[in-house]
């Protein structure tokens, strides 16, 4: 099958389930990309998400954007981005049609209450796993518990924990050579 449209079609199934946000889809697109069509390696995968993660924009649009990149060059990058923002863009264009209509039903709104605990779950689970890929140990696994702390707890800039964690790194490898 032609890779442009097994990639879109693949990419706009991953959409449809944004639920959360880019980081809930991360075991999707795993399964999809690593797994299943095996388009990127486990290992290569950790460093995509890593890099999507501090670029600028969206994480899904991100990552789709580097593993279209690494099927088809530009090309393989516009496909699996239109691909992954298509089905948001669709269903917000129908929510926004029709929002007027359904705004107070208690129903609805229950339903988006019961779905708040699922989306914590597909946030978790591909944050215990990244854990694993990255090999946090006893020594280690303070990084993203001060950063997460320092986010909720004083405030600081995420951009200020991404700088010092990339600079940190830098100094250890230098230091460990």
């Amino acid at each position: 099958m032609n890779l442009y449209w097994e990639s879109f079609k693949t990419f706009f199934k991953i959409g449809m389930f944004t639920l959360g946000g880019g980081y809930a889809m991360i075991p999707l697109i795993e399964e999809e990309v690593v797994n299943r069509h095996q388009w990127v390696k486990k290992e290569e995968m950790l460093d995509l998400i890593a890099i999507a993660q501090s670029c600028p924009g969206v994480f899904a649009i991100n990552i789709s954007i580097f593993i279209g990149y690494k099927l088809n060059k530009v090309r393989g990058a516009i496909t699996t981005a239109l691909g992954t923002a298509l089905p948001s863009f669709l269903i917000i264009l129908i929510i926004a049609m029709f929002f007027h209509q359904f705004e107070d039903n208690r129903v609805i709104a229950a339903m988006f209450r019961g779905i708040r605990p699922a989306v914590v779950a597909l946030i978790a689970v591909p944050t215990f796993n990244l854990a694993k890929q990255a090999k946090l140990n006893q020594y280690t696994v303070w990084i993203p518990v001060v950063s997460a702390l320092l986010i909720w707890a004083l405030g600081v800039s995420p951009i200020w924990i991404i700088i010092f964690a990339g600079l940190g790194g830098y100094l250890w490898g230098k230091v460990k050579r």
